[in-house]
């Protein structure tokens, strides 16, 4: 089913985005399409809608999927989307659930990419070896969630800063803008994460894996009364151990144009 679902939602990702081929809609979009991208409206004719003014408003906008995963009946997308060709991109990570062969669910991320990058990699590239962006399908897909969904429990229930300094290598690569590599400084980050923040919450909504790379959708608040941010992190695991690591994260804005939430 995984890999029935990965050709459903690449080719309409490709069609719709790099085509502007609206009739592709029809064909694998479900009348009960749900949409959760805060500015999007729900029905395959809010696709249509949202292609319309896409295309018009930004014909030279360039679009490159860089990695994608499928578990179950959930496809996730991590592409570089750029308004015209040398502007500056964003990461858009997007997240389709697939029923009966038809698109019935869509959740996204975005986030600019920022001029300054503290660990000095690109927010898309692999390094670690193989350096190769797909799926390794000889590795430990069920080993490589659980291994994830353990780190994510100690952070997000055990506020333990240190669990990276057990599930990653030392010198892990790290692509988030913001941080440096390694276990060290992700302790040290988490450390002041927490202190400064005692009622912080991590709530993780949806794991999606597929060799080894995983995926985790999460909604983090620094404190109750905090709208949050919308986060999709993905980890690499190579010998059980997170090799590499990239995210988008997203505030959740007070307004939307459906109730669906970001989650």
């Amino acid at each position: 089913m995984s890999a029935e679902n990965k050709k459903i939602v690449t080719r309409f990702y490709d069609e719709l985005f790099s085509h502007g081929n609206k009739e592709v809609i029809d064909e694998l979009v479900g009348a009960t399409y749900k949409n959760h991208n805060p500015q999007g409206v729900d029905g395959p004719e809010g696709i249509k809608n949202f292609i319309t003014f896409f295309r018009k408003t930004f014909p030279e906008r360039t679009k490159t999927t860089h990695r994608v995963l499928a578990e179950g009946d959930l496809v996730l997308l991590h592409s570089e989307s750029a308004p015209a060709p040398g502007a500056t991109p964003s990461v858009v990570v997007d997240i389709y659930r697939v029923e009966d062969g038809k698109i019935v669910e869509h959740w996204d991320v975005i986030q600019e990419v920022p001029e300054t990058i503290v660990g000095g990699h690109d927010l898309f590239t692999t390094i670690s070896e193989p350096a190769v962006a797909l799926p390794d399908p000889n590795a430990d897909t069920a080993g490589n969630k659980k291994l994830v969904t353990a780190l994510f429990h100690e952070l997000a229930v055990e506020k333990d800063p240190t669990v990276f300094e057990r599930y990653a290598v030392d010198a892990f690569y790290e692509h988030n803008p913001q941080h440096a590599d390694g276990a060290a400084a992700a302790t040290e980050l988490f450390t002041g994460l927490f202190a400064g923040n005692p009622e912080v919450t991590i709530d993780v909504k949806r794991v999606i894996a597929e060799g080894d790379y995983v995926a985790v959708h999460h909604h983090l608040k620094l404190n109750p009364a905090d709208r949050g941010f919308s986060c999709i992190e993905f980890f690499r695991v190579r010998d059980g151990k997170i090799v590499e690591h990239w995210d988008a994260v997203q505030p959740v804005p007070e307004t939307s144009r459906n109730d669906n939430t970001m989650f």
